[in-house]
């Protein structure tokens, strides 16, 4: 009889006897770095596809980078001497009407001029004056800073 006493007092079962378990104090970051590496890789092949348009060898210069939080209208000249407004080819008495468009008529959005360095000098600014003449006054030279 006095095992018995002592069986339901003291044993596993018993309501004195229970153990708490010991919270877990370690965190498992393999999940957490297997989604960064995706991320990762992700970004460095993107990364390449997200440069503007035409692909133009730019002329170098150590002038500043300018900040502006529009988005600005890219008029490029390759090295063929052809024009694109963005990324459509255009003729050079067509700029105005396109630019126009594509701006909505407002002559305050800046207008970035891509050339190709091998380019004459007089096909850029020929380009420069019939975007000036349209009545843009924010025009702006794209140049690479020399490394």
């Amino acid at each position: 009889m006095g095992a018995s006493l002592n069986q339901s007092f003291g044993g596993r079962g018993g309501r004195y006897g229970r153990r708490r378990r010991a919270a877990m104090s370690e965190i498992n970051v393999t999940p957490f770095v297997d989604v960064m590496l995706v991320l990762l890789i992700v970004f460095m092949v993107s990364a390449p596809l997200l440069t503007v348009g035409v692909p133009v060898e730019l002329p170098q210069s150590q002038a500043g980078a300018l900040t502006d939080p529009e988005e600005p209208v890219v008029v490029t000249v390759n090295a063929d001497g052809q024009i694109f407004v963005q990324e459509t080819a255009v003729a050079l008495e067509r700029i105005t009407p396109l630019l126009q468009a594509v701006t909505q008529n407002n002559p305050d959005i800046r207008i970035f001029v891509r050339g190709d360095r091998g380019l004459p000098y007089g096909d850029v600014m020929a380009v420069m004056g019939v975007i000036n003449t349209a009545g843009f006054r924010r025009v702006a030279l794209v140049t690479e800073t020399p490394n």
